[in-house]
């Protein structure tokens, strides 16, 4: 055969296997609202149609038996966008985030929920945490820590006062990019407006390229794109996403000091989540002034076997020179290796809580 009749038979084959793919994913989005008929059905005032344990184990699953060529992780961000798709058709996810729109916040949500959930900015974590207590949303997305900067201490210290549960986690690849509007020349560039965070993220490429610009801290990325949409001789560090919401040029890409750069974001809502098979638990414990306290803190996990993913320190609100400890650690907190720990380290401190356990993140 010519090369057109190959091409031919092969179309011919796309669009068959397409007709079959479409068809199947209607006959998931149909199941779909049936699950919901069926949850709407027994009478519960409290249905929950998103259930992060579930959605990890489909994600896994997917990843487990996928065999190419498409990567696996693509493989699992086309399966997303169908969930999403489908959950929509039961009730769309409503998630608060850290704005203004185009934030590597947003970004991390749509990662996490997909497409089809409906995202909404709020100005500051704090704002994030009282909407998802209000019951305006379901779910919010905060930042945690970045593999450059560390901790965000505001996301920690918003958990010191919430009974808001950790329900998920995603982490994102941050790539910042220098972003100018129609009125700006590069070679004229006198300012650069960044969140805090991503100006010390790409520090040393700054000192190369533009040693003698200002560098304006704002509030975050989508706020420096908006601010330099408009003005001249001005730049903005940001993301794809900041990029396209506000029609700059991206004119220097991937910008970051560190290649592997990325942020973790915490999902919080106000359920409690089952296991999933392979989960991670976040605890905040204040401990006693007194010799020994962290050690004593920290033994029993290691005596029962159980991986510390993250400790961090923050002072506590009451009295000084006191200390509250974050910890993250591999399992779930109804397994029984972390329940036993979980007794000893309570007669240990002065206060524990368990902001969540829920599942590694997938994707």
């Amino acid at each position: 055969m010519s090369e057109a009749e190959q091409l031919a038979v092969l179309r011919d084959q796309i669009d068959e296997i397409d007709q079959t793919i479409q068809k199947l994913i209607n006959q998931r989005a149909q199941c779909a609202q049936k699950v919901a008929e069926v949850k709407q059905a027994s009478g519960n005032g409290d249905i929950q149609f998103y259930r992060p344990e579930r959605e990890a184990q489909v994600l896994r699953r997917v990843m487990e038996r996928n065999d190419g060529p498409l990567p696996d992780e693509e493989m699992a961000r086309l399966f997303r966008e169908i969930m999403s798709a489908c959950l929509a058709l039961e009730e769309p996810v409503k998630v608060a985030f850290l704005g203004p729109e185009g934030t590597f916040t947003q970004e991390a949500a749509l990662k996490h929920f997909g497409n089809s959930a409906v995202t909404r900015p709020m100005a500051a974590i704090d704002d994030v945490f009282r909407e998802v207590e209000a019951g305006a949303v379901a779910y919010g997305v905060v930042p945690v820590e970045n593999s450059t900067e560390g901790v965000i201490s505001h996301t920690l210290d918003s958990f010191i006062d919430s009974s808001l549960q950790i329900s998920g986690e995603v982490v994102l690849r941050i790539h910042q990019d220098l972003l100018v509007g129609e009125n700006t020349r590069k070679d004229k560039i006198s300012r650069i407006y960044s969140h805090p965070s991503s100006l010390a993220q790409c520090r040393k490429w700054l000192d190369q390229h533009y040693p003698t610009a200002e560098r304006i801290p704002v509030s975050s990325n989508a706020e420096a794109a908006r601010l330099v949409k408009s003005e001249w001789h001005s730049a903005a560090i940001a993301g794809d996403m900041a990029a396209k919401k506000y029609g700059l040029e991206k004119i220097a890409e991937k910008i970051e000091d560190q290649p592997d750069n990325s942020t973790r974001f915490l999902i919080i809502g106000t359920q409690e989540v089952p296991g999933s098979g392979e989960d991670k638990t976040s605890i905040m414990a204040a401990t006693r002034n007194q010799p020994g306290a962290l050690h004593d803190l920290l033994e029993p996990f290691h005596r029962h076997g159980i991986d510390l993913t993250r400790v961090e320190t923050r002072p506590s609100k009451v009295g000084a020179w006191n200390y509250v400890f974050f910890i993250d650690f591999a399992g779930h907190a109804d397994d029984a290796r972390v329940k036993l720990a979980l007794e000893e380290v309570g007669q240990r401190v002065s206060d524990i809580k368990i902001l969540g356990s829920y599942p590694k993140g997938v994707l």
